[in-house]
């Protein structure tokens, strides 16, 4: 029997046929059995069925899940994640832009080796995403070996408010229209917009009031329409989340606090919701090294469990979900990030089926990527994880041995993989 990198290698100069043993295509919520699956480097070129003059597979893999590589909804490249220690976060932005943006690159194989092959990058004011997403743009329809990426740039925000680290501010500009206009001619693919601030964690809940109101949102919206870009918002707060609601932006993103009524207003008005657990979480499982107190614990364990409830209603309701760590964040390293935040979404009741979802086709048809990812379908980039151990099971599983096959390459990731750098 071929081995995958030799079908890998094949897949180069032919079409592929495999036979596996479960299928997830990232849209539907079954796990297809014993299925046939045809591609060459470049893309998906049948499913369930054949090659036209070939009488049996390349390769039968009984023992194999498919499905497809995940896709990363909100991180920020131009930060390391992984540490918790502040005056090293603190140090790692004083650097220049040119080093974050050798940092971020470097940092491609291991998400990819994560089986992470696509991120909507969150913002940043240095540059580092655009840039990386002007590379991107280039491999647009070619044979790579990174995973795709856009960017907003630098976040939209009020000046003396949260965002400074990312954003530029409103006040740069006469009009929210001329700041959006600045964002694309900067070469954004999304608008971002940092429309409260953050949790207060000794308190428990968000004590200052929304940056944005929902009219301001709306100019916002409504020139990023305009210029054909969607907008996303950061928003925590049941008033800062309304505002973002009324505005029209496309997803929300963090969310914390939400309520069901809103739940229910954004499964009308088709806004997706990133809930990014993986920060918070973060807080409770490190609070030791944190130094947070037993009383703040108790705050964050509270923030979680009553966003562990709203996921689930929103679920249920049939609010589209999208799967974001905000890695990047305190903690949260880029790649691993994703897979503990779909975890944390598997532990707040959510199946792992549709979680799995919320990191593949969800994304990939709300965010409406410039490459066809995140689907097993034909036409669809052949970047795809192989794994004996299926994680519509249990999410654990994806951090289990798995081989990533991408254009054509081979990436093998044993259990594990070293956080540094991540």
């Amino acid at each position: 029997m071929l081995k995958l990198s030799e079908l890998a290698r094949e897949s180069r100069r032919r079409p592929v046929w495999l036979r596996v043993g479960g299928l997830i295509d990232g849209v539907s919520n079954e796990v297809r059995s014993d299925v046939d699956l045809v591609f060459d480097a470049r893309e998906i070129r049948a499913v369930g069925s054949g090659i036209e003059g070939q009488r049996e597979p390349d390769a039968v893999l009984p023992d194999f899940t498919v499905l497809p590589c995940l896709i990363e909804a909100h991180a920020h490249l131009f930060l390391d994640g992984a540490t918790i220690a502040f005056d090293q976060r603190d140090a790692y932005l004083k650097n220049p832009a040119d080093w974050m943006r050798g940092r971020a690159r470097a940092r491609w194989p291991k998400i990819l080796k994560c089986g992470v092959g696509a991120v909507r990058d969150a913002g940043d004011k240095h540059g580092v995403g655009l840039a990386l997403a002007a590379e991107a743009k280039t491999q647009l329809g070619k044979l790579t070996d990174t995973p795709f990426i856009d960017s907003p740039g630098a976040a939209i925000y009020h000046r003396g408010r949260y965002g400074a680290f990312m954003g530029q501010p409103i006040e740069d500009h006469a009009t929210p229209a001329d700041g959006v206009a600045a964002r694309v001619r900067d070469g954004a693919d999304r608008i971002k917009l940092i429309a409260t601030g953050i949790i207060n964690f000794q308190a428990g809940k968000v004590t200052t009031p929304p940056q944005m109101i929902a009219e301001e949102i709306g100019q916002l919206v409504a020139a990023s329409r305009e210029h054909g870009r969607q907008t996303f918002a950061h928003a925590s707060g049941a008033d800062g989340v309304g505002n973002c609601i009324e505005g029209g932006v496309t997803t929300i993103e963090h969310g914390f606090f939400i309520t069901p009524d809103q739940l229910a207003q954004m499964r009308d008005r088709r806004i997706a919701w990133v809930p990014t657990f993986a920060p918070v979480q973060l807080q409770i499982d490190r609070a030791a090294d944190l130094g947070w107190s037993d009383e703040i614990v108790g705050h964050l364990k509270r923030i979680i469990e009553s966003h562990q409830s709203m996921l689930r209603r929103a679920h249920e309701m049939g609010v589209t979900i999208l799967a974001g760590s905000d890695a990047g964040s305190c903690g949260v390293p880029h790649g691993l990030g994703l897979i503990a935040e779909m975890t944390q979404m598997e532990q707040a009741g959510v199946p792992p089926r549709a979680v799995i979802r919320a990191a593949t086709g969800a994304s990939a048809a709300t965010l409406a990527f410039a490459e066809p990812i995140g689907r097993i379908a034909p036409g669809c980039r052949s970047r795809l994880i192989f794994t004996r151990h299926d994680p519509s099971v249990t999410l654990a599983n994806l951090l289990k041995e798995k081989t990533i096959l991408f254009d054509g390459n081979t990436i093998h990731c044993q259990d594990g993989l070293d956080i540094d750098g991540l």
